[in-house]
């Protein structure tokens, strides 16, 4: 069976750089799916894309879809046949709809009864009748923003000015809105031109001859070379940054390299505060010398040729000469300002009209970071440098740097904390209280930051939770899941014991007693809150790969200690695939499950050794209360190695006695028992989740 290439494009007017990569991406996974789903079986997806195209070249493509033969079963006999023998309108309506006739109708015997079978042919549909559905998939891809264009109803990620559909030399007829496809794609907006394809596999050849470099790898790696050698015939040193690359590749269709330099007058500025200038601004490449420190230079890529060049040159020189001097002016600025003077400038800065100032944001976190660092073991100079940090740690939001550069919150902070002679530690919290600024991004480092960026994500999320502004669906304006997560990873990090997931009672009450003004009320939604840092963990787990049900099995807990969790279920991974885990977790199960139907209150556990009966009882007890002796100087894998190692005398015990026996003295007594044992495996959650069979 002849095999084909295919070509789709879709052409658009330019897209953000940062939509491009998942938009090729996600087109690649529906193509595929597509194909998949209508058997059309082919060797291989190649991914091209600019910030103009989408493109797929799809190698191997079967000639159709296979046959199929498949036997369809109908109704009973008694229903497609009447009594005479003639066909009903149930049988008639059967084979009509399978395409067939009551002619291809046989019986055959199921379970004892006779009922209508017919065999079915459907020929498969060749590859150009299917490849024709494909606006179907198109259509329905989706966007973080989405736009509309003249007057049609469809929602894109920018309007679609051309379509190619090429099987090998042929068009695949079909339109979008009112574009419809055919062999011409475009060349680079101001160096090409049109360019008519006369077979798909032509494609990226003829519009590298038309300045375009379609596949993103190969135009990256140009742009990594060509800054290299600029680097290097220069002696200098660029600092990797893969997101910059990422987003300068989408800018571009066909890169040019170029250096520039501006006045070393502008280096005595922070160095935060001239990268951000030329990266996130100008998306320029900061270039350094042999002593690691930046030179008055920088690198860019331009969307073009040599051409004109020096003019090029000249006019990104020019754009970053007021960028500079703005810097210059806010940074000269900001230093006749005292630290004190921005706090008190916070209390006209609104953290949100439902909760109150960013003044009283700090004036809570100071109480809470204390509350946190007392827990977690901070020294008497930690926690004075935590209380300092956490009276002026917003400062800067106040700053006119910040002011402009939104980004540089926290670096200025810290920035210019140092110059009025805070501690480092205060300093350094500062910058670490945003920390992780991203779902997987790094983690503070000092033990004063860590518990500062612990507490005022924390305070963030009771806040929103206490005013009813709880994430839902996809909606979280506020990042609130990513705060959380943060604080997870922190704790994961650290392996500090504290009572995170319930701190709305402690809260309030160190408030109160800080004489602080609180409006919150922060026990309202404390269940809430404690599930939605359930979410979280569940989060982490599933992303060390844990199985589903251990995550099941610790998230059902009664703790509100996010490193006890992360430890539960550490140590239940670690022993899943021991020889005697299944049998013990069997036992324990048994003996949760007894428990809990049992429903005897704590203050009823009593048990009695005169009501004994057998010699597994007194067992069960000794080994119980030895568990009980040394639980508390364990550690929580010492506390389930203890309670797996109970297997054989809780086997025994279930051999010997009837739990629930009808002398009322000796079924409490049993059941008391029980429930101390149940009561012990509660730090691991629900261990009745485990999949064990």
């Amino acid at each position: 069976m002849a095999k084909h290439t295919f070509l789709i494009e879709i052409g658009l007017e330019e897209m953000p750089a940062h939509v491009v990569t998942p938009s090729i991406n996600q087109f690649a996974d529906r193509v595929k799916k597509y194909l998949s789903d209508s058997r059309i079986s082919f060797d291989k997806i190649t991914k091209f894309s600019t910030p103009r195209r989408l493109s797929l070249l799809i190698d191997g493509l079967a000639d159709k879809q296979p046959d199929i033969n498949k036997t369809v079963k109908g109704p009973a006999k008694k229903i497609a046949q009447d009594k005479d023998g003639n066909w009903t309108k149930a049988a008639i309506g059967f084979t009509r709809g399978q395409g067939l006739t009551v002619d291809d109708i046989e019986f055959k015997d199921v379970k004892g009864t006779q009922y209508v079978f017919v065999d079915k042919h459907i020929a498969g549909k060749s590859v150009m009748d299917v490849l024709k559905q494909l606006p179907d998939v198109i259509t329905k891809m989706n966007f973080p923003t989405e736009m509309r264009w003249s007057t049609y109803p469809l929602e894109f990620i920018r309007p679609i000015r051309w379509l190619v559909a090429l099987l090998d030399d042929q068009v695949v007829p079909f339109h979008i809105q009112d574009v419809k496809t055919g062999r011409t794609t475009r060349g680079h907006r101001f160096l090409g031109h049109d360019v008519e394809l006369k077979t798909a596999s032509d494609y990226e050849r003829a519009l590298h001859d038309d300045y375009v470099i379609v596949d993103a790898k190969k135009r990256k790696q140009l742009i990594v070379d060509q800054i290299h050698k600029i680097a290097t015939d220069n002696n200098w040193h660029v600092d990797r940054d893969d997101n910059l690359l990422e987003e300068v590749n989408n800018l571009v269709e066909w890169p040019t390299a170029f250096a520039g330099d501006f006045d070393p007058k502008y280096l005595e500025l922070p160095e935060v505060v001239l990268i951000t200038s030329m990266r996130d601004n100008q998306r320029f490449f900061c270039v350094r010398g042999d002593d690691k420190k930046l030179l008055p230079h920088f690198i860019s890529v331009r969307n073009g040729d040599t051409k004109y060049l020096d003019n090029v040159i000249k006019g990104n020189e020019r754009v970053l000469v007021p960028r500079l001097e703005d810097a210059k002016f806010f940074y000269q600025e900001d230093q006749k300002v005292t630290i004190d003077q921005y706090v008190e400038r916070l209390k006209r800065v609104s953290f949100h009209d439902k909760i109150g100032s960013m003044a009283e944001k700090l004036g809570r976190v100071t109480v809470l970071a204390q509350l946190i660092g007392q827990q977690v073991g901070l020294s008497d100079q930690e926690l004075a440098d935590l209380k300092r940090a956490s009276q002026i740690y917003k400062f800067d939001l106040t700053t006119q740097m910040v002011g402009e550069f939104a980004e540089l919150q926290g670096y200025m902070g810290e920035i210019y904390a140092r110059m009025q002679g805070e501690d480092d530690a205060v300093a350094t919290a500062i910058r670490e209280q945003y920390m992780p600024i991203s779902a997987e991004g790094a983690l503070p480092k000092s033990v004063v930051g860590t518990v500062l960026s612990i507490a005022d994500k924390l305070d963030s999320i009771m806040s929103f939770f206490a005013v009813d502004m709880i994430p839902s669906g996809s909606n979280d304006p506020y990042a609130l899941r990513r705060q959380a997560y943060g604080i997870v990873r922190i704790i994961a990090e650290r392996g500090w014991s504290v009572p995170l997931m319930d701190m709305s009672k402690k809260y309030s009450e160190a408030l109160e007693n800080a004489g602080v003004d609180n409006k919150l009320d922060f026990g309202k939604h404390a269940s809430d809150v404690r599930n939605f840092f359930l979410d979280r963990l569940r989060q982490l787990f599933h992303g060390k790969k844990l199985r589903h049900d251990i995550v099941d099995a610790v998230t059902a807990t009664r703790q509100n200690d996010i490193d006890a969790v992360i430890k539960a279920a550490q140590a239940l991974d670690e022993r899943k695939d021991n020889d005697d885990f299944k049998g013990a977790i069997e036992a324990l199960t048994r003996v949760c499950r007894l428990a809990k139907k049992g429903k005897l209150a704590r203050d009823d556990w009593k048990i009695d050794p005169d009501k004994f009966e057998a010699d597994s009882e007194k067992s069960l007890l000794d080994a119980t209360k030895k568990l009980q002796d040394v639980f508390p100087q364990q550690t929580l894998e010492q506390h389930l190695d203890g309670l797996l190692a109970l297997e054989p005398v809780i086997t025994k015990y279930f051999d010997d006695n009837m739990i629930m026996a009808k002398d009322e003295a000796v079924r409490h007594n049993r059941l008391s028992q029980l429930s101390i044992i149940a009561d012990m495996t509660h730090e691991f959650g629900d261990l009745d989740k485990l999949i064990v069979k």
